[in-house]
């Protein structure tokens, strides 16, 4: 019986990618965890240091230092930006599509002919620039608190429409453009006006729902994401399925991956509470894949604190103390991020940085797996420890990291 237990924590980057100044310049310079360590040089995070963070970041940040004995790495984002959802989409096995960046204005006549041929009522709602506004309780626009021209947003009053009628309007709109992501998602909303009220434009080109603003998140929210050219059908979760093994999603990560065979820990934010289930669930008999986020760092990095940031690795360090000790000798773990989000650098969104790769198997050689090109790589190495077949991207490094591999010396 083996576990193979992937802990996220969410936008914890170890540097910016190579490829920065040509895609995303406002980040050059970036790296979530050099620079929280460098705030608080007498700080230590001791299962994190053993386990070779220092190695993956490449310097010395602060008191901590290399470890000796660590399996580690670091990973590029396969994905363009820097996204939770395609993140863990790609840590999942998807070879990521290259989506296009485009305001909804380019996009409003085809998605209003689409909703029409469906059968609901659209109106356009505001002057130069508009939305949709479908079956008198769904707005449809641009996504403004994200990456401009990536994102749209399907906003509902779930007062006014079912959440299962609010997906099947979101999927309309995912059949009619190639952005990232469509987010579906409403909350209970006393007066529909408040979504109105809440529409916002930017740079003369964008325009959509202030989500926050709007009342959705306040109560009975619900979401459900949709990426570009995602087919869950050749994912980790349904691979380790086709072999019997089980699935277990914790956190974020249950928000946004596909996996209806396996458990999904859905709505959790705590990280304490998060990290407690994930102990329970290594403790539980059988195999099983287990994948946790941990969100609390990605918010701490869209509030630019390092303070709260360093609170939440000090729980998460903390934790791994308890999850390193309940590891059996066939056990695995891998700890890495999905892309970072530097409070340092002068602005609250992502940024586009590699992300470590620390690993431990009992009575694996120790040393450097190098810099990994695609987040997938981790996916493909869980389903190789299974014996199931691999997903729809990524390099299996198991070979690497077997114990007592005689290939290790060629690395």
């Amino acid at each position: 019986m083996a576990k193979f237990l992937v802990l996220v924590i969410d936008s914890f980057g170890v540097g910016a990618m190579d490829d920065v100044a040509q895609k995303r310049p406002q980040d050059l310079g970036a790296n979530t965890c050099g620079h929280i360590l460098q705030a608080y040089p007498e700080v230590r995070l001791p299962a994190l240091e053993r386990l070779g963070l220092i190695n993956a970041l490449g310097f010395q940040a602060n008191i901590m230092k290399p470890s000796a004995s660590a399996v580690f790495g670091t990973v590029n984002l396969q994905h363009e930006g820097g996204d939770t959802f395609m993140g863990h989409q790609e840590i999942m096995g998807t070879q990521p599509q290259m989506p296009v960046c485009i305001p909804f204005s380019s996009e409003i006549d085809e998605v209003e002919a689409a909703l029409k041929r469906a059968g609901y009522p659209v109106v356009r709602m505001g002057d130069c620039l508009q939305y949709l506004w479908v079956n008198d309780a769904v707005a449809v626009g641009d996504n403004i608190e994200a990456d401009l021209g990536l994102v749209f947003n399907v906003t509902a009053n779930l007062t006014q429409i079912s959440f299962d009628e609010v997906k099947k309007i979101g999927r309309i709109v995912r059949e009619q453009v190639k952005v990232a992501r469509v987010i579906a998602f409403g909350g209970l909303i006393s007066d529909s006006q408040r979504i109105h009220q809440a529409a916002e434009s930017r740079q003369d080109k964008y325009i959509g729902i202030n989500a926050p603003a709007s009342g959705a998140y306040e109560n009975g929210f619900q979401v459900q994401h949709m990426g570009y050219g995602v087919n869950a059908a050749v994912q980790v979760p349904q691979q380790l399925h086709q072999v019997g093994i089980s699935t277990v999603l914790i956190g974020k990560v249950a928000d946004i991956v596909e996996n209806p065979h396996g458990t999904s820990y859905q709505d959790l934010v705590d990280s304490q509470t998060i990290l407690d289930i994930t102990l329970t669930e290594l403790q539980k008999p059988g195999d099983s894949f287990i994948c946790t986020n941990i969100q609390e760092t990605d918010l701490a990095g869209h509030a630019q604190s390092t303070e709260r940031y360093l609170d939440r690795l000090q729980l998460v360090d903390r934790n791994l103390e308890k999850i390193l000790r309940s590891l059996a000798a066939e056990d695995c773990l891998i700890v890495t991020a999905d892309h970072g989000n530097d409070p340092t650098i002068g602005h609250s969104k992502h940024t586009r940085e590699k992300v470590p790769l620390l690993v431990y198997l009992p009575g694996a050689p120790t040393g450097d797996l190098g810099l990994r090109s695609t987040l997938s790589d981790i996916g493909a190495t869980v389903c190789d420890f299974f014996h199931a077949p691999a997903p729809q991207n990524g390099r299996s490094f198991l070979p690497l990291i077997r114990p007592h591999n005689p290939h290790w010396s060629t690395l």
